[in-house]
């Protein structure tokens, strides 16, 4: 029976079930993109890349990054493909389940509010895997809505769209991607030949959000998603697809003045991974199959919870307080055909099947806390995790026959970390503060990482199931300076990476290798690599950060240097002294907006980066790029724009891959886009 409600009822604000921020987080370093800043960015991995040394594993985003390389790191200290960043969306990982990385087109930019880049170890109530911070995505919940289409060249095409209704007490938001590009070839000039092919993508996502007001301060929200890519790889018969879906249910009570917030949630995510590689010719004429990753199922899922106070405590001071729990679930396995060979019948076919796969989970618990008094604010928290690899498998069989060649279950293993944090700010007045802090966090190896081995072109990386948990510590100290229309920002930060995951060199091609002849026969120019807990990684840094605001006319700037080195031990003594993979020394961003006229804004970005190494040898060198892009925008009413955008704008050639044989592979040329957006 349907039944007309109540005309008096009072207005009630609908929001996302969730906790607001902590008062101890203005104590780290932390950097906050705004809805502008967003809009601006064709892909989410693009917006973060304003920041420096946040990046990828390699310099190409995720329009043209494979899923297993799209891991993001927030300092140049040892980017991974898996990440070692843990990345929520109001609470929830979006972390892959399998591989670690984060798939960027599950997400669109116009679906955020905001996002927050913490950096620094993240203990407390982040926990595993926020080994150099953590990126918090906001999603929208105000009414209204925005929608961008753009179409450009290489096959462009974008849609981006989300919106936010709103009904008495319960709300709706949804948002849609679409996102394709015939895309741009990465070996380019007197090198290519027919084995080099486009990196083309076509990437599809949505998501729809319910928010209910319980009452003034409760709320409840039930959220859902899914996703689905394809992509060319950059060679001949080699395409990865990825696809998932996600539920969360969460229901939170705001912290008041003498009653005690908290948040009560639990979410699971399903995905699908598949891949093809290829070995390449010496002469890149064409490409054998390698390995047909025809399935990869994985299935991710946890809970947590958290109960906050406030008290005005004595004496002028303020107190803040949470405690809370959380677990994390992974299950997956890799399906895959491999050895390409020639039979008796006529051909060549892949010859062995390989299921490799296990169960990962992390339980954890952690108290945190904050004090403000005067201009003071003090901070810091600790948190006690038991992680568990069990179950781990690698089979692999005879096509022909069915029986095992390779028949191996790993021993179940366990541990238990203990992190912490601490943090104090003082506000010296004039807008300056000063700032300093204490961290140490842990990221348990990922399924991928413990049971898949993998290759790309030529290289082969095994598995290596009796892999640890990195844990890192680390100290920072910082200065800021905020006025009116002018912001600064300083940071020297030292950090040291224990039992780091290292994709370790193991010999070179061709042939099969002494020190593991289950990595199979290499090709001549390629290697094999094991991944391995080699020793550790020191790094100091520093970063700056600028902003400037005229009257139609606002400057940034950034820059960052992070002097990281590499100690073998007694695992890896060739990798004493060197500097870790494809983590620049020097990486620095520029940006200025003119607002030109009433209706035309005028924009430009860029970003340096110093030369980084592709492997852990430091032989294989990718020069320093320099790449700039501008955007023209034109208001043509309240709510609705015109713009231009010319990406790369002096077609820098910026290396992103080397070969064992010298063959690099290259970001993307100049680009041209345009587009309209509309906001509600």
């Amino acid at each position: 029976m349907i039944q007309d409600l109540p005309a008096d009822l009072p207005d009630v604000v609908v929001t996302a079930a969730r906790l607001p921020p902590a008062a101890g987080d203005a104590a780290f370093s932390v950097i906050r993109l705004d809805q502008a800043e967003l809009g601006r960015a064709v892909r989410l991995d693009e917006a973060l890349a304003s920041v420096p040394a946040v990046s990828l594993f390699r310099r190409t985003s995720s329009l043209a990054a494979n899923p297993t390389t799209q891991g993001i790191s927030l300092r140049a200290i040892a980017p991974s493909g898996a990440g070692r960043t843990l990345v929520t969306l109001d609470g929830v990982p979006i972390n892959d389940p399998f591989g670690g990385w984060v798939l960027w087109s599950q997400v669109a930019p116009e679906s955020l509010e905001s996002l927050d880049v913490v950096r620094g170890a993240g203990a407390g109530p982040y926990g595993a895997g926020a080994l150099t911070g953590v990126i918090q995505l906001r999603e929208r919940d105000r009414p209204g809505g925005v929608l961008d289409v753009s179409v450009g060249e290489d096959g462009g095409r974008r849609l981006g769209a989300a919106t936010t209704l709103t009904q008495g007490r319960v709300s709706i938001t949804g948002s849609a991607l679409y996102d394709q590009s015939s895309g741009y070839t990465p070996v380019r000039g007197d090198a290519a030949g027919a084995a080099d092919t486009p990196l083309s993508l076509l990437a599809k996502s949505a998501a729809l959000r319910v928010d209910v007001a319980v009452d003034d301060v409760t709320a409840l929200s039930l959220r859902a998603s899914a996703y689905d890519e394809e992509r060319g790889s950059g060679l001949l018969n080699t395409r990865s697809a990825a696809s998932g879906h996600g539920y969360s249910a969460t229901l939170a009570r705001t912290p008041t003045s003498g009653r005690l917030g908290w948040r009560a949630q639990v979410w699971r995510r399903e995905s699908d991974f598949s891949n093809t590689s290829a070995s390449v010719a010496s002469d890149r004429s064409g490409t054998t199959p390698a390995n047909n990753q025809y399935a990869t199922p994985a299935v991710g899922w946890g809970l947590n919870g958290a109960v906050r106070g406030r008290s005005p405590g004595l004496w002028g001071q303020a107190v803040e307080w949470e405690v809370g729990a959380d677990a994390r679930f992974n299950e997956g396995e890799t399906q895959e055909r491999f050895r390409f060979m020639p039979v008796p019948s006529g051909g060549s076919v892949f010859t062995r099947d390989r299921f490799a796969g296990g169960e990962t989970s992390v339980v954890g618990a952690y108290a945190e806390g904050s004090l403000t008094k005067g201009p003071w604010l003090i901070a810091g928290g600790l948190r006690v995790d038991q992680w568990r690899n069990e179950n781990g498998r690698r089979l692999e069989l005879d096509r022909a026959t069915g029986l095992p060649t390779l028949d191996e279950t790993d021993p179940d293993r366990s541990g238990e970390v203990v992190s912490a944090r601490i943090a104090a700010r003082r506000d010296l007045g004039a807008g300056l503060a000063a700032r300093a802090a204490a961290y140490s966090g842990f990221r348990p190896a990922t399924l991928n990482e413990l049971h898949r081995p993998f290759r790309v072109g030529n290289d082969i990386t095994e598995a290596n199931a009796a892999l640890e948990p990195e844990r890192l510590q680390g100290v920072e100290t910082g200065l800021s300076w905020d006025r009116s229309r002018t912001r600064l920002g300083a940071t020297l930060f030292w950090n040291r990476i224990e039992d780091a995951i290292v994709n370790v060199t193991l010999g070179e091609g061709p042939g099969i290798i002494p020190a593991l002849p289950r990595g199979g026969f290499v090709p001549a120019g390629g290697v094999l690599r094991q991944r391995q807990n080699a020793g550790l990684i020191e790094a100091v840094g520093i970063e700056l950060n600028a902003e400037h605001r005229l009257d139609r006319v606002t400057l940034i700037g950034a820059v960052a240097a992070t002097d990281a080195e590499l100690d073998g031990g007694s695992a890896a003594p060739q990798l004493t002294g060197l500097r870790p993979a494809q983590a620049p020394v020097w990486s620095a961003t520029a940006g200025a907006d003119w607002q030109a006229a009433d209706r035309l804004t005028l924009s430009i970005r860029a970003r340096y980066e110093s030369r980084r190494f592709d492997d852990d040898l430091n032989s294989r060198i990718l020069d320093a790029a320099l790449t700039a892009d501008a955007r023209a925008e034109w208001k043509v009413r309240e709510g609705l724009g015109l713009y231009a955008a010319l990406d790369n704008l002096s077609d820098e050639m910026a290396p992103v891959s080397r070969t064992g044989d010298g063959i690099e592979g290259y970001g993307p040329p100049r680009t041209f886009r345009a587009g309209l957006s509309l906001s509600w």
